[in-house]
Order: structure tokens, then sequence, then C-alpha cells
């Protein structure tokens, strides 16, 4: 699919990823050399191989369909059947069938978000031809995105239906997100996550709402309604506090007698926390700061789990066990690393724990299949965790401030990327039209 890059060990070997029977490759990759460019016609696979930068890989979304085969067992299968961890891919681009051979590698649900579609749509020629009909056929730039946008929604979520029949609605979910400029509108994302959810119309869709604070309402209410949502952008405890009350409210609020097919992840965000709490620790400068960086974002992370387990337990919770509940599963999200002086799997391997997910991208995923570690991390050291949640505050890094201003980040950037893609469709609508002329 998009970018795969900078893998620490670029000589993958057959047993992380089975062989194929075609002629052709489409997912093997054996990489020996670091200084040769090529091109495999035909296949799902471009590889350009930079010589300044060792052993990089780069796969990118083709523009053929594709077609799976079965797979030996890897490393994300053993994440799963060991440690009940659902390994999904944090990425969706045309054609969708190139989600094949990660099904058959292990992966079971995908994520995207509006940065994602903005990359995918503007980058592709996949798109041209729906989108040259939806605009002769006269809809408004808003329409023709939501159209392209949910016919690989819909065509996802067919790619993960036997994942979702199998665990009785568990896994093989694919998420949208409701348009990033209702983040402080409670009642317009209401709107629009039923709108949405009508719109896709499969059972293995979530629906993604934003853990803002106008939105905490919202995720009651969508819930109350029997749609199944990803909150996502959470970057604090307290915040992810509330969002599991308003799961927990919704449900009690829905009236249903089965709720056993209305499902919820919370998307916990990790690595962009190391970013910011890196750049205050490194103005503080003192050795103890210093030996901080890197540490924080999987330290809340671990604290975040045991928030989990603590608030579905108790009388509450069973009671609403007896009609079917399910819990809300914590998902890690932004588990790609962002300081290259890290190890490429630090938001991945410290985060594995029953009845949570991984979204990975394309980099954390490939590095994980290649060399990831699976064992119970997440609640190994609670002890350890709490002492450098608490150390970071004694040295004045301030956890609201941090939460706060990376939902605005967060809620800005997807704004930003959202806004982009329709200038930018509509300037291709706009030639379209001035062609027909």
């Amino acid at each position: 699919m998009t970018s795969i890059c900078k893998l620490s060990n670029p000589c993958f070997n057959s047993t992380s990823y089975g062989s194929r029977s075609s002629s052709t490759p489409k997912f093997v990759v054996h990489l020996r050399t670091s200084t040769f460019n090529h091109t495999l016609s035909g296949s799902k696979l471009s590889l350009v191989i930079n010589p300044s930068i060792r052993a990089s890989l780069c796969v990118k979304c083709s523009q053929a369909d594709g077609n799976g085969s079965s797979v030996k067992k890897t490393t994300l299968h053993h994440l799963y059947e060991t440690q009940g961890q659902s390994p999904w891919y944090d990425n969706l681009c045309r054609p969708v069938t190139d989600l094949i051979p990660l099904i058959d590698s292990g992966v079971r649900g995908v994520t995207s978000n509006p940065a994602i579609f903005q990359k995918a749509i503007s980058t592709s020629n996949a798109y041209n031809d729906q989108f040259r009909e939806l605009v002769q056929a006269g809809k408004d730039i808003d329409s023709v995105y939501w159209e392209l946008v949910v016919k690989d929604i819909q065509d996802a979520c067919k790619l993960f239906e036997t994942i979702y029949d199998k665990t009785d609605g568990g896994d093989g979910y694919v998420s949208v997100e409701v348009s990033p400029r209702l983040a402080d509108d409670t009642e317009g994302t209401v709107e629009a996550a039923k709108w949405l959810h009508k719109k896709v119309e499969r059972s293995n869709v979530y629906i993604k709402i934003p853990a803002t604070a106008p939105c905490i309402p919202s995720i009651k209410e969508v819930i109350s309604l029997g749609i199944s949502v990803n909150v996502t952008l959470i970057f604090s405890l307290s915040r992810y506090e509330a969002v599991i009350d308003a799961y927990l409210d919704g449900l009690e609020a829905s009236g249903l007698s089965d709720l056993s097919r209305v499902t919820s992840v919370a998307s916990f965000f990790v690595s962009r926390v190391d970013t910011l709490i890196d750049k205050l620790l490194e103005k503080i400068g003192t050795p103890e700061a210093l030996d901080l960086r890197g540490k924080a974002a999987n330290a809340q992370a671990a604290l975040a789990y045991d928030l989990y387990q603590k608030k579905f337990s108790g009388p509450r919770w069973e009671a609403l066990v007896k009609k079917g509940a399910k819990k809300q599963r914590l998902l890690w999200a932004s588990t790609s690393v962002k300081n290259p002086a890290y190890p490429d799997t630090l938001y991945v391997d410290p985060l594995i724990g029953p009845d949570t997910v991984s979204t990975m991208p394309d980099q954390a995923l490939q590095a994980f299949i290649d060399h990831g570690s699976v064992a119970r991390t997440i609640d190994a050291n609670l002890s350890e965790a709490e002492g450098i949640y608490s150390a970071l505050e004694k040295l004045g890094i301030d956890w609201g401030f941090v939460g706060s201003q990376l939902e605005l980040e967060g809620v800005d950037s997807f704004k930003k990327s959202f806004d982009s893609l329709l200038d930018s469709l509509q300037e291709k609508a706009n030639t379209l039209k001035l062609v027909s002329l």
C-alpha cells in the first residue's frame, strides 16, 4: 500500500510471509542489497531502493486488481492467538483488494482518517473514473468526497466480513470518520454519524468520532442508537475515562434487550505523546528529565489499560454483560515511531495485552512482522509506569496541557487534510468541466 520504509532488518524471510503460488510476486520480498532499482511489472509491489538509505523498502498503492492466497502464520497471527491482541492496519487506498495479502498475514481490521484519504485520493489515479462520473452527474464536491470514501469503506468491509462473522462481531471492522469540521459540534456529529452509518450500511463498520469535549455527549447518543463507534484522538487518562463513561451511559440508555451488536473501541494515541513531552523534557534539560525521554507515552498507556480493567468490572458492568454488552476495547493508535533514534516497534511491543487492538501503519506493521516480540507486556510493570508518570509531573509536565494540546493539533491536522482534499477535488472538477465545454 503506501510507503513502508526504514526497516531495521531488510532481509525478510519466508517464515514471515509464506510463499506464493503465483509466478508473479505480490507481497513477498527477499531483499539482500541496498543499491539497486527494480519494478515488478504487473505485480502489487514497486521497489525503489535509495542508495542513500540502507535497504529501505517502499510499497506504494498499486493500480492493478489484487488477489490473495494463503500464507504461513506470521507474528500477527501469533499476537492474536496467544495474547488476544488484534492487529489492525492504519491505511486504506484503492484497490482495496491490496488488503488481501495483509489479511492473509494476520491483519484483522482497518482504520482510516481524513489524512489517509487525502493522501490516497490525491496521489492515485484509481479514483478518476468514479470521480468523473460523479462530477458529470452534477454532484457537489462534498458529496463527491463521501461517495469516494464510502465505496472504499464498503469494499473493505466486504473483505473483512468473514473475520467479523467468525468472531461474532469481535473483529473485522473498518473505521470511517465523520467530518473533522464537526469536532466542536455535538448535534452535528450525531447527525453525521447516523447519516454515515446508514450510507455505508455494513454491520462491520465503525463510525469514528473524536474524543473532544463537545463530542463526548455525541458518543453516548450514537451508542444509544445502536451504532458502533471508534472513539478517536484520545490523549489523556481523564478524557479516556470520560469516553468509557459515555460508552456505558449509551449502552444503558439504548433500551435494547440485546447489546451484543453495539461495540466500540477507544483509540488511545501513543507516539505523539512522546513527541510533545520529549520537547518539554529537552527544555528542562536536567539529566533526570533527559532520561525520561521516550518513556511517557507507554507509561500513560499502561495506566490507561489499568483504568480499562477497573471500569469494565464490578456491578454496573456486570448488569450490562447480562444484556450481551461487550467491552469497549482499548486501541493503540499512532504506533509509528516519530523519533528515528527509537526502536521501530517501541509503540507496539510494550503495549501487548488481551482484549486490545493495535492499529499499525506500514512501517510499524512491517517492523513488527519482521522482528516484533510477542508477550504480554502492557501490565508487566504497572508500578514502573506509575513512577514515570509521577516523575514527569514532579518535573512540571502538565498532563492536562499535553492532552489538550495534542487534541487541538490532531483535530487541526485532520481539518487541514480534509479541506486540502476538497480544494484539490474542486480544482480537478473545474478542469473536467472546462474540458467538457
